[in-house]
């Protein structure tokens, strides 16, 4: 199945008094990468954090953001004491007056240092946590929901193009023996025209040899077999279960190296033609393959 890595996902839940919402955006990326945001209380789970959103949506750029509303009376902020009578002495010296001096200490207690959470014991701490954790993994079904819709719409349009590069395959497979008794008949008559005098006979034995080399030089029938077989293999890793970005970055890349190998060999005008077209169906896919999980 094709993931997108693009998705939303939230959850929020009371428990105790205290509100908790979490939120988790998450965009293509070719590795993982997680940014965390949240309350200090809760920093030192970031580990845990990080771990929990790899495991659960594999790579891509994730943004979770935890948001804590704690409305109970324990809740508040102490002032540290010794930390205020320390800047407010300093301040006096720095403005040169004595007990005069007038200071708002209300602005104050925005200098680091001053004003701090109380401290929460380690159980409470980590019973928040236990509900923390349980919303994430909520958050984190809600963004692959949304990852399944926006796959769903990337696996249509993968299958359009693999579709698409088929059917120019075929026709270019049609095409090939044309090419090579194209080739004998314009070699045939331009070397007649050099001859016509009569002076000199034709060679059959040179011209098939020159044929046969030209034959195998434009012959491509094994870069269509490998493309195809690409095709297949891009196909089943769509349909399958694992995450399969990344293979098929790898297979677009190389499915465009077998493209443009037939390009250059075909020496053929109608197979350029068709050509042309196979690489931009593929360059839709390469674009399209960034954003699959």
């Amino acid at each position: 199945m094709v993931l997108s890595m693009t998705g939303f996902g939230s959850a929020l839940a009371d428990a105790s008094g205290i509100s908790y919402r979490v939120e988790i955006r998450s965009v293509n990326n070719r590795y993982f990468k997680a940014a965390v945001k949240m309350p200090e209380q809760f920093s030192r789970y970031e580990g845990d954090i990080e771990r929990q959103l790899r495991d659960g949506l594999g790579r891509g750029s994730v943004m979770l953001t935890l948001r804590v509303k704690d409305d109970q009376s324990a809740a508040g902020y102490e002032i540290n004491a010794a930390a205020l009578r320390h800047y407010v002495e300093r301040l006096r010296e720095v403005a040169g007056g004595g007990n005069g001096t007038h200071i708002d200490l209300a602005s104050l207690l925005d200098v680091p240092g001053v004003c701090e959470p109380a401290e929460i014991d380690e159980q409470v701490l980590a019973a928040r946590f236990a509900v923390v954790q349980k919303l994430i993994e909520e958050a984190i079904r809600g963004l692959v929901q949304m990852r399944m819709i926006e796959g769903t719409a990337l696996h249509r349009d993968l299958e359009e193009q693999c579709r698409g590069i088929r059917a120019r395959l075929n026709d270019i497979g049609q095409r090939c023996p044309g090419i090579v008794e194209d080739y004998h008949r314009r070699l045939k008559t331009r070397v007649q025209q050099l001859l016509s005098d009569g002076t000199v006979q034709l060679d059959q034995e040179v011209l098939s040899r020159e044929v046969a080399i030209f034959a195998e030089r434009c012959d491509v029938n094994e870069e269509i077999s490998r493309l195809s077989s690409h095709l297949d293999q891009f196909t089943q890793l769509c349909a399958g279960n694992e995450d399969a970005g990344r293979k098929l970055d790898f297979l677009s890349q190389e499915m465009l190296r077998e493209a443009n190998t037939i390009g250059s060999k075909a020496n053929d005008a109608q197979i350029a033609r068709q050509i042309v077209e196979i690489k931009a169906a593929i360059d839709r896919i390469k674009e399209q393959v960034q954003n699959v999980a």
